[in-house]
């Protein structure tokens, strides 16, 4: 990526902190002159750790990686001869950590991927039907959803008395701030959000015996959480002035922010180890029809409503792509050996482009692909079950997971078209996904709409742009901020049949 310096010598500087489930970033993004560029000064793994039996997070080793990655956007600052004005953060949705008073961590933040949550959707359903949850929250059904795993905290007989829920962007801007706030964007992915009220839903605290001081006070984007405590500022070079502002803490808030649409007329991919997609509204769709069709309707900046489904995305291949080399390290030699090298995937990418078209097909979204282990094995399996049959070879496989997502994306566009009534004229495919040429060719053909793909970071443009904005650095109007995105990084067109 450019520098945050090429946005010109008057750019002003924000840090981004933006943590996915399987990676994360800090970045520095320089704003000026109509244009958003940006800097990646620290990059950093991220995965589920296995204790006692169950999928966690690794909170203080993500922590300690932030405050690694703040650093280095203080000297790169430094260097460029400026300062960082603020500091944003995102990260993926649903997860959280249990805070006491004073501020210590009850247990490691567990990993969605683990399987408490599904093992209370009946009995949460018992208490409140999945028609109220919907009709308040306007959120899909997700055996992993917040709601769900506090339920299975109850159900391990945590009274909740003295503790606080903070979803990980909060959790880690508790860590930097000391001070204790719920970013809304996130909020509406917890199944204890109302999406008409745009505030917490107690009566669902209520009826399930959650506290109704559980979450801390919501804030929206744009508002400051804090500033730096003082350990944090000697730790990370930062003044201790410095704020830290709420953005899309929801990824894809802050991706969809940053979609370089022209109107309103688009529908956006936000597409990564997830894969959301859907269109941009002003009020939520909370009919039975939507319910029925598992569309969620999360918060989005501005008090937008993200209108979406979340499909499965490139964990499907990442997780292929890992099994694969761990076979090939097991198969190859002596324990001393060297491990065998990444597999090209470049060239596994060219030969999935070369396997006929019209192979099985899988459901992306199967309930049976969220845990990690033995991908491929699985994908072939669920290829058979659908009467299809799925050879072995590695670009076979890649070419079933993106001709699946591929019709799983057109699929998701056109139903929300028609529940929403939202005209779709071009999708748009941000994150990492979009560097992904056969992906964006397969979808346009899938769609038979145009696609335009890019920007591969559009969350962290996202997060600065909102931190510029609050700042007084960037315009005031979202489509504004858009045009913005369009200008620094524009696009790669692909059409049907090209």
């Amino acid at each position: 990526m450019t520098g945050a310096e090429s946005a010109g010598p008057a750019a002003r500087l924000f840090a981004a902190v933006d943590i996915g489930a399987s990676s994360g970033r800090v970045i520095v993004g320089g704003v000026g002159g109509g244009k958003a560029e940006l800097h990646v000064v620290h990059r950093f793994p991220n995965g589920v750790v296995e204790r006692d039996g169950s999928l966690h997070w690794d909170f203080d080793g993500l922590l300690a990686e932030v405050l690694t990655g703040l650093g280095a956007a203080a000297d790169h600052a430094a260097a460029v001869g400026g300062t960082i004005e603020s500091i944003g953060i995102d990260s993926w949705a649903v997860d959280y950590g249990l805070v006491d008073d004073s501020g210590a961590l009850a247990n490691p933040p567990f990993s969605y991927r683990d399987s408490r949550g599904a093992a209370q959707v009946e009995a949460v359903h018992g208490v409140v039907g999945p028609d109220r949850l919907y009709e308040t929250t306007g959120l899909q059904h997700l055996p992993f959803n917040t709601i769900f795993q506090l339920a299975a905290e109850k159900a391990a007989g945590l009274d909740f008395v003295g503790l606080q829920a903070l979803l990980i962007p909060d959790l880690i801007a508790f860590r930097l701030t000391g001070s204790r706030r719920t970013e809304s964007t996130n909020a509406s992915t917890t199944g204890l959000y109302d999406a008409v009220a745009g505030e917490w839903a107690t009566e669902l605290l209520a009826a399930l015996d959650l506290p109704a001081g559980l979450f801390p006070p919501l804030v929206e984007p744009g508002e400051t959480i804090g500033t730096l405590l003082p350990d944090v500022a000697v730790r990370t070079g930062i003044p201790a002035a410095t704020p830290v502002v709420a953005v899309g803490s929801h990824d894809t808030a802050s991706a969809v922010a940053a979609v370089p649409a022209d109107g309103h007329n688009f529908a956006y991919i936000s597409s990564g180890t997830w894969s959301l997609v859907g269109v941009e509204l002003d009020t939520p769709v909370l009919t039975e029809a939507s319910r029925t069709a598992n569309f969620t309707n999360e918060r989005g900046v501005d008090g937008t409503t993200r209108y979406l489904r979340n499909v499965g995305g490139l964990w499907l291949l990442s997780e292929s792509i890992r099994t694969w080399e761990q076979e090939a390290d097991d198969a190859g030699s002596p324990a001393s050996a060297a491990p065998s090298p990444a597999l090209d995937l470049p060239g596994l990418l060219a030969a999935a482009a070369a396997e006929p078209a019209g192979g099985p097909l899988i459901d992306v979204d199967s309930e049976d692909f969220i845990a990690p282990g033995k991908m491929p094995e699985r994908i072939r399996a669920a290829a058979g079950a659908a009467g299809g049959v799925l050879e072995s070879r590695a670009p076979a496989v890649v070419r079933c997971i993106l001709d699946s997502l591929a019709a799983s994306y057109a699929t998701t566009v056109r139903q929300a078209a028609q529940l929403s009534g939202r005209q779709v004229d071009v999708i748009h495919i941000v994150g990492g996904g979009s560097q992904n040429q056969l992906l964006c060719q397969l979808t346009a053909n899938a769609t038979g709409l145009p696609v335009v793909a890019g920007p591969v970071e559009a969350t962290a443009l996202g997060n600065v742009l909102l931190q510029a904005r609050a700042a007084g650095a960037a315009p005031a109007v979202l489509q504004d901020l858009r045009t913005i995105v369009a200008a620094s990084h524009p696009g790669t067109r692909y059409v049907p049949g090209g």
